[in-house]
C-alpha cells in the first residue's frame, strides 16, 4: 500500500469519525444518497481523494457528502455521475436531496406541489418563493430569527431556487400569482436586490404558463387581509389548500375549506390589477429602486 493511500485512508477514518461524534439529525436521503455514492466510487476502484480530484472537490467535501452531512449540488451530482459511469442513478436522487434542504415544515407540501396541473397563491407580506431571485431569497433566509447558519442559508437558497423547476417544466403547469404592492415596495436586501427582484418579476410573468398581479395599496378590505395561501390542482385533480406562518406550514384537503379558498382567490383576481397593469407597475417600480 503506497504512502499516499495511506493517508487517504486515515483521512477518511477521520472524517467518517467526525460524522459520528457530531451526529446531527439529518434528512434520511442525504444518508441514502452517501451511501449509493460510496458502493460507486469503491466499485470504480477510487478513493475519495481521488473522486475528489476528479469532479473538482475537496476530500472533506466528498466525505461530508458520503457521511450525509452534507447535501450534493447539482453540479457534484452530474460530475460524479459522469466519472464513477453510474448511468444516471445519482441524478435520480437530485430532485429528492435539493427537497430535504427545504426547512422540514414545509417539505410535505413541496412534494406535492412538484407534481401539480395548476397553483394558484396569494402572497402579502413578500414576493413568493417560486418568483424570488437569489438574492432576494438569501436576504429572506439571512433575515431568520433565531438566525440560521451560513450553511443552512445556502441550502434553503438552493433548495427554493430548485424549486423553480415548476416554472418551466413539462408538462406545463397553470401558475397565478398575486402579490401585494406593499410586499414589492417593503425593501428586502438592498436597492439593487429589489431592482432586480422587479426585473425578474417582468421575465418570469412572461412566460405563457405565468401569470403575476399586484393588489394595488389602498384597496381597503378583501379576502386576502386574513393572510397567505395557496390552491393547487394535483395530477389526479384533487384540489388542495396550503397556508403558513411564522414557521408553522398547514396542508389543508377539506373539501369545504379548500372549496372556500377558490371563493376568496377568484374575488382576490377580480379585485387585483390585471396582468398588464400589473406589469407596468412593476416595471415602474424597478426604475423607482
Amino acid at each position: 500500500m503506497g504512502v499516499r493511500t495511506v493517508r487517504d485512508s486515515r483521512a477518511e477514518r477521520t472524517a467518517g469519525a467526525k460524522a459520528k461524534d457530531e451526529a446531527p439529525d439529518l434528512p434520511g436521503v442525504w444518508s441514502a444518497y452517501g451511501v449509493l455514492l460510496q458502493h460507486l466510487r469503491k466499485r470504480a476502484g477510487l478513493n475519495q481523494q481521488q473522486l475528489g480530484d476528479a469532479i473538482g472537490y475537496s476530500l472533506e467535501q466528498v466525505a461530508s457528502v458520503e457521511q450525509g452531512r452534507r447535501p450534493a449540488k447539482a453540479a457534484f451530482t452530474v460530475a460524479a455521475d459522469r466519472v464513477l459511469e453510474a448511468g444516471g442513478v445519482l441524478e435520480v436522487l437530485q430532485d429528492e436531496v435539493d427537497r430535504a434542504k427545504l426547512p422540514r415544515f414545509f417539505r410535505n407540501f413541496a412534494l406535492i406541489e412538484a407534481e401539480v396541473v395548476s397553483r394558484f397563491s396569494y402572497d402579502p407580506l413578500l414576493v413568493p418563493g417560486l418568483l424570488q431571485t437569489e438574492a432576494y431569497a438569501r436576504a429572506v433566509f439571512a433575515g431568520h430569527c433565531p438566525p440560521l447558519s451560513e450553511e443552512v442559508v445556502d441550502q434553503h437558497t438552493e433548495a427554493r431556487l430548485s424549486r423553480q423547476k415548476l416554472l418551466t417544466r413539462v408538462p406545463m403547469a397553470e401558475l397565478s400569482f398575486i402579490l401585494s404592492e406593499e410586499a414589492l415596495r417593503d425593501p428586502v436586501g438592498t436597492p439593487e436586490v429589489m431592482r432586480g427582484q422587479c426585473q425578474h418579476l417582468m421575465k418570469v410573468g412572461a412566460l405563457r404558463n405565468v401569470e403575476v398581479q399586484v393588489m394595488p395599496a389602498g384597496r381597503g378590505f378583501h379576502p386576502g387581509k386574513n393572510g397567505p395561501f395557496v390552491v393547487v390542482q394535483s395530477k389526479e385533480h384533487q384540489h388542495i389548500g396550503y397556508f403558513e406562518s411564522q414557521g408553522v406550514g398547514c396542508v389543508v384537503q377539506s373539501t369545504a375549506e379548500v372549496s372556500a379558498f377558490g371563493l376568496r382567490y377568484g374575488k382576490l383576481r377580480s379585485q387585483a390589477l390585471n396582468v398588464e397593469e400589473s406589469a407596468r407597475l412593476i416595471e415602474r417600480m424597478a426604475g423607482e429602486t
